[in-house]
């Protein structure tokens, strides 16, 4: 069974940097894109950050300039490198990933908390 597992979050100050991971175990294939999604306490979940197949990135506009998002293919990990943290992107970090045969994969999420 494929399961999808961050690690990576914690504590972090105000302008710090932070690194998460997100590793598929498990037997997958054909990955569409890779994407990081984040829920910050009392709100919706929203999207931050995806990479494509061909290696194609996009980011949300509050996280542009100052996240980047990479992936290992032989590995099948995606990577959140944040820097410049601010307080509002503290959140549970939820990865994602979508395939071409067969429903997304949802890890469990990584909290991050940004102090100020």
């Amino acid at each position: 069974q494929v399961q999808l597992v961050e690690s990576g979050g914690g504590l972090a100050q105000a302008g710090g940097s932070l690194r998460l991971s997100c590793a598929a175990s498990g037997n997958i294939f054909d990955i569409t894109t890779m994407a990081w999604y984040r829920q910050a306490p009392g709100k919706q979940r929203e999207w931050v950050a995806r990479i494509m197949s061909s290696g194609t990135t996009n980011y949300a506009d509050s996280v542009k300039g100052r996240f980047t998002i990479t992936k290992d293919n032989a590995k099948n990990t995606v990577y959140l490198q944040m820097n410049s943290l601010k307080s509002e992107d503290t959140a549970v970090y939820i990865c994602n990933v979508a395939r071409k045969s067969a429903l997304d994969l949802w890890g469990k999420g990584t909290l991050v908390t940004v102090s100020s």
